[in-house]
């Protein structure tokens, strides 16, 4: 059974909610059974879910709200949410890391969130237009007002680390990462090392590596378990929190199930060892999309 983790002043559950997908396609607009959102997160904390992680963006405002009406007050949570888009449509994403946008983003969220301070608050990129030193400086003052508990950044390399915890007392990275996905294993050693919490969205790889075969599938029989609980311990054996997002509470459960399973050093090194065709190309795949999504802003940035 795996301990607590540590993000700031809380010591928590390292397996989290990720809710990004309790929205409609594309990210936008309510999803399609609300009470059943509202379900799914009340399960979670029944379970032993502690973090529960969202953003403005995801609906937009729709998860936040959905939050509040679910797990209000929070009573031994920690919900983390995030700033920094703008959203236009499905699938359309503008970063806006202006200080002006975050502070007013950061006043929405408290709103919509039901309380007069954000246990972690973080700024979900960095914005190519706006120096990292004066986003997070933005949160910076926002904690100094008593609005933020903890900062956190997300999706950062990182020289982009150094950069914004020149300014600011950080608490937490958030990155992409899984067994499938390890591009962000030296900030992941950077955090682990400066004792800043690492937060893994995507553990499960959008859903891949619940559905892998190979090494995965052999470890999970030999474990009596399934391949996405052992791609959720191989992540937290890294020292990493994960935080998977799922619309069913079946998934919830199985991945709760994954704070049982304990590797041992062979079998993780065959976990990394496993080639895990398919993922490059659906990665790929998912990458168009979003370039889709971006041009489709800049469009619409363009023509305003």
């Amino acid at each position: 059974m795996m301990g607590r983790a540590a993000i700031g002043d809380f010591a928590i559950s390292p397996l989290g909610l990720g809710t990004m997908s309790l929205t409609g396609r594309g990210t936008w607009g309510e999803p399609a059974d609300p009470a059943g959102a509202r379900s799914l997160l009340r399960r979670g904390a029944d379970l032993g879910v502690q973090l529960f992680d969202t953003a403005d963006s995801y609906g937009p405002e729709v998860v936040e709200r959905l939050v509040r009406d679910a797990l209000h007050p929070y009573d031994g949570l920690l919900v983390a949410t995030k700033g920094g888009f703008r959203r236009h449509g499905p699938h359309e994403w503008e970063a806006d890391c202006r200080p002006e946008s975050l502070r007013a983003a950061c006043e929405a969220s408290l709103g919509r969130l039901g309380v007069e301070r954000i246990d972690l608050y973080q700024l979900h990129l960095v914005d190519a237009r706006v120096p990292v030193e004066e986003s997070v400086g933005a949160l910076t003052e926002l904690q100094e007002e008593g609005k933020i508990r903890h900062i956190g950044v997300c999706n950062v390399n990182l020289a982009q680390l150094e950069r914004a915890r020149a300014v600011a007392a950080l608490v937490s990275v958030q990155n992409r990462f899984s067994l499938a996905e390890r591009t962000s294993g030296d900030v992941l050693a950077r955090c682990v090392e400066s004792g800043l919490a690492f937060v893994a969205w995507a553990p499960l790889a959008k859903g891949f590596l619940a559905g892998a075969s190979g090494a995965l599938a052999s470890v999970a029989r030999a474990h009596g378990a399934t391949p996405g609980q052992v791609a959720l311990a191989w992540a937290l054996r890294q020292g990493a929190l994960a935080i998977p997002g799922t619309s069913s509470a079946r998934h919830l459960e199985e991945n709760v199930g994954a704070l049982e399973v304990e590797l041992t050093d062979d079998e993780a090194e065959a976990l990394e060892r496993d080639s895990l065709l398919g993922y490059r190309a659906r990665r790929l795949a998912r990458r168009a999309r979003m370039r889709a999504g971006r041009i489709k802003a800049g469009v619409r940035r363009v023509s305003r």
